[in-house]
This record gives C-alpha cells, structure tokens and sequence, in this order.
C-alpha cells in the first residue's frame, strides 16, 4: 500500500514516524510520502517538506505567512495527485490538515485523522467538516471520545502515543540531579518570547544547572543568542536528550504542548510558560474563553495539577516565586501526587499500533 503522511511540529514528527514504523511491520512492502520532520524521514526515506518550512504558531504569524501556507497547501495537493495515495494520514496539525482533506476527500481519496483536532476548546463547528470528510478518527485523550459520541460521531480511542515513547521504568529509575530543564518550544515564535524569560530566572538559582532542550530541528548555535556564558555561567544547551534531561531534573520551565505531558510522565515538577503576540493572544484568550486551561496536564486532570504563567504572568519574578514552591518537598509532593492520578488516566499504551492495525485493517476489509 502507499500512504501519504502529512505531519506538523516536532511531537506530530514523533508521534508520525512510530506510526509508520508499525505500519511496515504489517506491510514490509509499503511505501511512504510524507511531510514532517526528521524522524518521520529516517522512517519514510521520503520526505516532500520538513515542518520547520510550513508549521506556523498564533494568529498575527499565520496571517504574516499566509502567501507561504496558501503555496505549501498548492503544492501538498498536486504532490497527492502525482502519488496517487491507497491512504491519507493526517497527524494533528488542523489548520493545514483539515484543508487538505477537504479537498481529498473530494477527489475520492480516503483520510485517516491520527491525533484529534482539539475541537473540544475551540472551533467545534468543525465537526461538520470531519463527519464529511475523514472517513476514521483516532483520538488519544480518554475524554475525547466520549466528546465526539455527544456530537454524534464514532471515534477509535487508541490512548496517547507518549506512553509508548517514555518507559514507565525509566521514569523512576533515575535520581533527581539539581538540574532545571528548559522546554522553550519548537517555534521561533515561541522560543524567542519565552527562552529569554526562562533564562533570566536562573541568576536566582545558581546552585542549579539550568539545561535548554534544544527542539529536534534546532541545533546548539541556535540558541547560544539568547544568553552570555560568561554571565550565564549555570546554563547549558543539550540535543537530542530532552527526555534523559527530563528524568534527571528537579523541575522544568515547559512551554504549553505536548512538553507539558513529557514532564508529567517523567515525574519532573514543572511549570508551564505561555506567551504569543498581542495580537494572537487576544483573539486566542477570546475563542478559547470556555478553557480554564492551557497544558494538556490540567486540562486531562479537570483541575490546576501545575501553575500556568500565561502572556503577562509570565515573567521572571513570578518564576522565581513558583520554582520556589516546587523545588521544596511538599510543593514537589503534590505534584508528584497529581501525576499519579494522571497515569491512571492515561493508562491504554500501544497508541501507534493500535493505529496502525486499524488503518491497514480498514484497507483489508475495503478491498476484500
């Protein structure tokens, strides 16, 4: 079978590339096309665009980009039609994904959605577009399908993806080094509004190494901008070790996303740091003023598990203040608490082959 992979940002890169690698397992004769990142192109081999050149974040960097996305969706769509797909994977990624495959699902292909738009905090009318045109949805959040059977549309619920990437065993195997982990975000966007904040707080905690974990599509020098080493003698930079930092620090500065579970999973106290334009940032507070959250932690848990310093709240003394509250025990112990609760609800693994069976049994069963 050929399939088309079509991913956004670094966590769909994840997320896509153990998908396919499970598909091959079923079908060591399939072939791959794909959009995404590094991971997704060691698995394909064939990759048509990295995420770094279409992924855009916020409302003001959408529209400052729009000539670019209207060019990436032009050119997605005629690549399709020169590969001519047996099926379309979209991995998360909305605002492009859904275009596309409205517009697939025009010219009689067949959409399998992997990672559901999160309809359930904003834009749920398009949910009229989904009914119509992804022909199986594949959600990883336990609420999400008892949500879609509300409105009247059948989900697979394949459990969240991150609980096959992380070892439970690993989790508790390490002990806690006085290390601060960094997740600043994957976007230049993000990294810019909210890095320099995160390091201007480690002057206050100077018995701590501060570590950024670089994004897969960053490299050291990327970062080496944002701060002085002769000033900022406890910060340092790793790659491709975001998870091994994770499991040796005492807490982290995450910024909202898919980071914020990471954390949660690894045991690691965190706080979770938010800031946009102005302009993103109004029309976002607007849209999404039914959410009392932001991170995927709380939102799971219904309740405030960790603190969120979003646009104006975010900024260094009030870092300083939450580092404080965490880094002590019984700040750290409710965490820690919290997230055991969280597992418990995160608790179906085998997200990527679940998916995968049901993808290549949908084409079995249609060709049959």
């Amino acid at each position: 079978m050929k399939y088309y992979v079509i991913a956004g940002e670094a966590s769909g890169d994840l997320h896509g590339s153990n998908l396919i690698k499970e598909l091959k397992k079923l079908d060591p004769n399939s072939e791959f096309r794909c959009w995404g990142g590094d991971l997704i192109e060691k698995q394909s081999n064939s990759l048509v665009k990295h995420y770094k050149d279409y992924s855009y974040m916020g409302f003001l960097e959408v529209f400052l980009n729009l000539k670019k996305i209207i060019n990436n969706i032009s050119l997605c769509k005629k690549d399709i039609l020169m590969y001519r797909p047996d099926a379309i994977i979209y991995i998360d990624f909305p605002g492009f994904n859904l275009r596309i495959a409205k517009w697939a699902k025009s010219k009689n292909f067949i959409n399998h959605f992997y990672i559901s738009p999160q309809i359930w905090a904003w834009k749920q009318n398009r949910i009229k577009t989904i009914k119509r045109v992804v022909d199986e949805m594949y959600v990883i959040l336990p609420f999400e399908k008892q949500f879609y059977k509300k409105l009247n549309y059948n989900v697979h619920y394949v459990g969240h993806p991150l609980l096959d990437a992380i070892k439970k065993l690993e989790i508790n195997s390490i002990e806690k080094d006085k290390i601060i982990a960094l997740l600043p975000g994957s976007r230049d966007q993000e990294i810019s509004k909210i890095l320099p904040i995160m390091i201007d707080s480690a002057k206050y905690f100077k018995e701590y190494k501060f570590v950024i974990c670089a994004a897969p599509s960053k490299n050291k020098s990327y970062y080496k901008k944002y701060f002085n080493k002769e000033s900022h003698s406890n910060i340092e930079i790793a790659e491709n070790k975001t998870y091994e930092i994770l499991s040796k620090s005492k807490a982290a500065l995450v910024t909202s996303g898919t980071a914020t579970l990471e954390a949660a999973l690894k045991k690691t106290p965190q706080i979770v740091c938010y800031k946009s334009s102005w302009i993103s940032y109004t029309i976002g507070k607007f849209l999404l003023r039914n959410l009392k959250f932001i991170s995927l932690v709380n939102l799971i848990l219904k309740k405030e598990a960790v603190k969120e310093l979003i646009q104006n709240e975010l900024n260094t003394a009030n870092i300083v203040d939450e580092l404080k509250l965490i880094l002590n025990d019984k700040g750290r112990n409710r965490i820690l608490k919290l997230y055991e609760e969280l597992e418990n609800l995160l608790d179906k693994q085998g997200a990527s082959k679940d998916t995968a069976n049901r993808i290549y049994k949908y084409h079995l069963e249609s060709n049959s």
